[in-house]
């Protein structure tokens, strides 16, 4: 009977060594790992809306007891796809895990995802500009500072990983998700990717949020534009443009996620390429993480793709391909996958592989450990460091495009000024479509037999209720002027609609005024009534709307005009671009956005930000990029098109200040090189106006002769830096030669002996400085020194 006694307790002890944190993650993992049902593994695989557990804006047990019985991977958005409090978060969110630890076998901890594009994504967060304008900052400080914030705000409400940051490569103006990306190029998207997931994951994983790279891979030059379509890459650009972010934030950012895109590749949707999400990513990255669904987008193998028959095909290709769970909910991972294995198609083994590495997470995020949050603890947004951050983003981001004549800034003491325009008093039309407000219109939009929400949805024409504090472009301009400056207002027409019922007050109060500030764009969102944003594609790139015959009458009143834009793409604005004395682009400027812009408007911040993305003149020229072949750019012989230019309106790297910077003393040390070494770009740059101002420095480089094309330019680096009237000051780039390869014919990996041009400039148009150095010796071949980034001094 002892023997017997002992022996059960023996086994007892086994079984929880899972529990022991004296044995390594490894070793915790294979125990609870043997101790699973296929029934339990299973449930790892798979996720819940937060709604799918909740009822009246409480934990539901008795709809958890349906759906997390064997236990859950994840829980999908418990603060975005509610109206939950932060504190109300925080509860729901011990609840869950109680439930989980207290009520199912093994007592498996949950992973709760958000979306946290530019902003944890939950009521009173704070909303950042959208990320198109905070790649208009080319500033990496302050993608990781923003990141640093998502971070402590994801981890105070109990949240664990961020569906971001997006790493897609941006060429076509059309698509509706422009906005979400940090634009065209890969060295820029790849540099402020990494920082925004160092900021977001931190150097532990216990106080660190999971990042999510998405959309891998190529999701961003769809036919099109079109959302879902598939993209036409050829493999060479898809490794050395469009793959590059990614394996930049694996490789050197250790991202804890990948989530495939919805789209196909070469007729292989990428949540059924193997070739994607195990050859490239695991094994020749070295990749660690998980990869996790898109939402719903299993099934679209079978809905969409149609290469699978029914959801246990479906689950059985991506599986095999590499997906490890299913979000948002457990669909085609549930009852499906499990007829799957009974029938024998696929291996347990497979099972077993993906909720491996999902265990390996839990242990490593430390849920088993500390899965709750203390409830005593109270939760503070929105903070004024946190606020202050997003003003200072939003400053940096805006681009000047025009201002001729100095019309800007605008005189605080001006006796009139009028304000039009469908977004000069909106604060909700300043959020890009990844921001709360939208993502509670998409939800209400999805669910409309559903009762989701307990209170309705945030105004859906001016204001933003139960979000963030907010002021419009119409009230910040009313904070700067002063007392004796009349300000008039018309709205003057919507977004969108052909209505111009509105012009003639607009006209009115145009003529009466000593400057007109029009403001126009977009409205960001995943709603019909959307002009940018998810599922919101355009063929027309030019204002929606009437806003541009708006802007013209005004323009024929004679009153000097300003036109800002309040956009999430790169609109076709060739007439205003002609026609207007002042242009600013302020994006999606988030909650700061109305103050930031009449901090630009009335000359207390001096704008600094450059395009991240190329501005078409007309949507006939898309796609459109700097980083083109020497073949591509223009229509040869003769150059141009029948109607116009081939250039764009306004080149990647653009932007204009109320100051002027000089160029000089380029140094290039040495002029000849291998492969091996590194060679100093040296140049100085000197503030030559009145004010103090910021410029963004710009190398390029140009491979002159090559076995493959090459692009006629690629960024190489870049510094943003402040200069007070007359200062100079140097800028240092250290560029590795291994830093200059491509793939060859073979599709090695190489860099080859050649002269590599250099440009420094004010952007891939205006270059002020050119030199060259010589790269020499053998051909090599680059496996495990490759380098990515470019050092940057400045003296």
């Amino acid at each position: 009977m002892v023997e017997k006694f002992k022996k059960r307790k023996k086994d007892s002890q086994q079984e929880k060594a899972y529990l022991d944190t004296k044995l390594s993650i490894k070793e915790r993992v294979k125990n609870l790992l043997s101790l699973m049902t296929l029934e339990e593994k299973i449930a790892q695989l798979g996720s819940a809306w937060i709604y799918e557990i909740t009822e009246e804006k409480k934990f539901s047990r008795k709809k958890a007891e349906k759906v997390m019985k064997n236990g859950i991977g994840q829980i999908s958005r418990l603060g975005g796809a509610s109206n939950f409090t932060p504190q109300e978060s925080l509860k729901v969110a011990n609840q869950i895990q109680r439930f989980l630890l207290e009520n199912t076998r093994l007592g498996i901890p949950a992973i709760i995802h958000e979306e946290s594009c530019c902003g944890y994504m939950a009521q009173g967060a704070t909303c950042f500009p959208q990320i198109i304008g905070i790649a208009s900052t080319w500033e990496p400080e302050l993608v990781k500072a923003m990141g640093e914030i998502i971070r402590t705000q994801m981890k105070a409400v109990g949240a664990h990983q961020a569906l971001a940051p997006v790493l897609d490569i941006a060429r076509d103006a059309r698509w509706g998700r422009v906005e979400e990306t940090f634009g065209e190029d890969p060295y820029l998207v790849s540099f402020l990717g990494l920082s925004y997931l160092q900021g977001i994951q931190g150097n532990n994983p216990r106080e660190g949020i999971m990042a999510t790279a998405k959309h891998f891979a190529g999701y961003g030059v769809s036919e099109g534009g079109m959302n879902w379509a598939p993209p036409h890459i050829p493999s060479r650009e898809m490794r050395e443009v469009f793959l590059l972010p990614f394996e930049v934030a694996v490789k050197e950012g250790k991202i804890s996620a990948i989530m495939p895109g919805y789209h196909e590749l070469d007729g292989v949707p990428c949540h059924n390429s193997s070739e994607l999400l195990t050859n490239i990513l695991r094994r020749e990255w070295g990749f660690k993480g998980l990869v996790v669904s898109d939402y719903f987008a299993i099934d679209m193998l079978r809905r969409i793709h149609r290469i699978a028959r029914d959801k246990e095909e479906a689950a059985g290709k991506a599986l095999e391909a590499g997906v490890d769970m299913e979000l948002p909910s457990t669909d085609c991972y549930g009852n499906p996958l499990m007829k799957l294995l009974q029938k024998g198609f696929i291996k347990e083994l497979l099972v077993d592989a993906s909720v491996t590495r999902i265990l390996e997470k839990k242990f490593l995020l430390g849920l088993f450990e500390n899965p709750y949050i203390d409830e005593n603890k109270s939760i503070f947004f929105d903070m004024p460091e946190e606020r202050n951050l997003a003003h200072k983003i939003a400053q940096k981001s805006i681009v000047l495009l025009k201002n001729e004549n100095n019309t800007l800034p605008i005189r605080k003491d001006i006796l009139s000024i009028a304000v039009i325009g469908p977004n000069a008093h909106s604060t909700r039309n300043m959020i890009g479509d990844y921001a709360y407000p939208c993502h509670l219109e998409s939800l209400m939009d999805m669910n409309k037999d559903v009762q989701v929400f307990d209170t309705p949805t945030p105004d859906k024409v001016e204001r933003v209720d139960n979000f963030v504090p907010m002021i419009t472009v119409l009230e910040g301009i009313k904070e700067k002027i002063s007392k004796k400056t009349a300000i008039f207002y018309a709205k003057g027409c919507e977004v969108r609609g052909d209505s111009r019922e509105g012009f003639s007050e607009a006209i009115d109060i145009a003529k009466k005024s000593e400057i007109a500030i029009v403001v126009v764009g977009d409205k960001a969102g995943l709603v019909e009534d959307c002009t940018s944003g998810e599922t919101r594609d355009r063929a027309d790139l030019r204002l929606p709307g009437v806003q541009e015959e708006l802007v013209k009458e005004i323009y024929k009143t004679g009153t000097p005009v300003i036109v800002v834009l309040i956009n999430g793409r790169p609109l076709s604005i060739d007439w205003i671009a002609e026609n207007i004395p002042a242009i600013i682009e302020a994006w999606l400027p988030g909650e700061e956005g109305g103050r930031a812009i009449t901090d630009v408007l009335f000359g207390d911040v001096n704008p600094g930000g450059k395009l991240p993305i190329s501005f078409p003149r007309f949507v006939g020229q898309l796609p459109l990029y700097y980083h083109h072949k020497p073949s591509g750019g223009r229509s040869h012989w003769r150059g141009n098109y029948v109607e116009m230019s081939t250039k764009p309106l306004f080149p990647f790297g653009y932007g204009l200040s109320y100051t002027s910077f000089e160029y000089s003393n380029l140094i290039i040390t040495p002029k000849t090189l291998s492969w091996e070494d590194q060679v100093e770009i040296s140049l100085e740059v000197k503030n030559t106006g009145k004010i103090t101002g910021e410029e963004v420095v710009q190398l390029y480089i140009n491979d002159e002769l090559a076995e493959i094309t090459r692009p006629v330019k690629e960024l190489k680096g870049f510094q943003r830096i402040i200069l007070k009237p007359n200062e100079k000051k140097k800028v240092k780039f250290f560029l590795s030669m291994a830093q200059l390869g491509f793939y060859n014919k073979e599709m090695k990996y190489i860099v080859e002996p050649g002269i590599i041009v250099v440009m420094v400039g004010s952007s891939s148009e205006d270059i002020r400085l050119r030199g060259k150095f010589e790269i020499i010796g053998e051909v090599q071949e680059i496996k495990k020194v490759r380098k990515y980034f470019t050092i940057v001094r400045i003296e």
